[in-house]
């Protein structure tokens, strides 16, 4: 949470398009008897670091849905923004555009939090925009410690032979030798205007990590991640999946 005297706009975004070849109308998912966007929508809503928060889609059907969750949906996003291929920026910034017009105040702070996460906490949207504007860096993500998928233990196939990507003494080292590292969670991006509109990008020069537990890292991006996070859903006592 932000100390009482800063004063910061920041704006929240679901970024929540109908179309999903994975899982078909994914972001719908029935996830333990709620739609998997729910989820999402319950963090942003007990955050205290978000002035306000929407859900940016171009599907009629997640729109309401997420109105009867408690979200703000305040315009259709372009087809051209809902492609497979549409850059998360631009997604970004045409929420930017759109909620200054709306709203008559320049949001300096945006915070993307995608559906498809589950297990985040609104603690960590907090911690994410508290660490943004305490240290003056551009982005803060949440990330997760790869664990036994180390680089260390990774190969490539040269001519049906495998082939360390790393020094063949690091790989043969215990996984306790090993040099931690992090993978994007996919849970909070939290960056400032300008990195938007000037670099085009969510992610930039001075970025920041928040580090997260793994079980609480999921993605739904196939059955096998909806099977983990139903798991975890059931098994801890995550509050806000009540």
């Amino acid at each position: 949470m932000l100390p009482s005297d800063i004063k910061m706009n920041v704006l929240g975004v679901i970024p929540a398009r109908g179309g999903s070849k994975g899982i078909p109308r994914k972001n719908l998912y029935t996830l333990c008897g709620k739609p998997l966007i729910a989820y999402t929508i319950k963090a942003a809503i007990k955050a205290n670091a978000l002035t306000q928060f929407i859900v940016s889609t171009d599907s009629d059907e997640i729109a309401e849905t997420a109105k009867e969750y408690g979200a703000s949906v305040p315009f259709r996003r372009p087809s051209e923004l809902a492609t497979d291929s549409s850059l998360a920026a631009d997604v970004m910034k045409h929420a930017i555009i759109e909620m200054e017009k709306l709203d008559g105040i320049i949001y300096d702070t945006l915070v993307m939090l995608q559906p498809t996460t589950p297990l985040r906490t609104p603690e960590d949207i907090d911690n994410a925009v508290q660490k943004l504007h305490s240290t003056g860096c551009d982005t803060v993500i949440t990330m997760k410690d790869v664990g036994a998928t180390h680089p260390a233990r990774m190969y490539k196939i040269v001519n049906d032979k495998l082939v360390s990507i790393m020094d063949e003494g690091t790989a043969l080292r215990p996984r306790q030798e090993l040099q931690h590292i992090y993978i994007r969670s996919g849970d909070v991006y939290a960056c400032r205007r300008s990195v938007i509109f000037d670099q085009g990008s969510l992610i930039g020069k001075d970025c920041r990590p928040i580090i997260i537990p793994s079980k609480r890292a999921v993605n739904i991006d196939s059955m096998d991640d909806v099977i983990l996070a139903e798991y975890y859903l059931k098994n801890l006592e995550y509050y806000w999946s009540s």
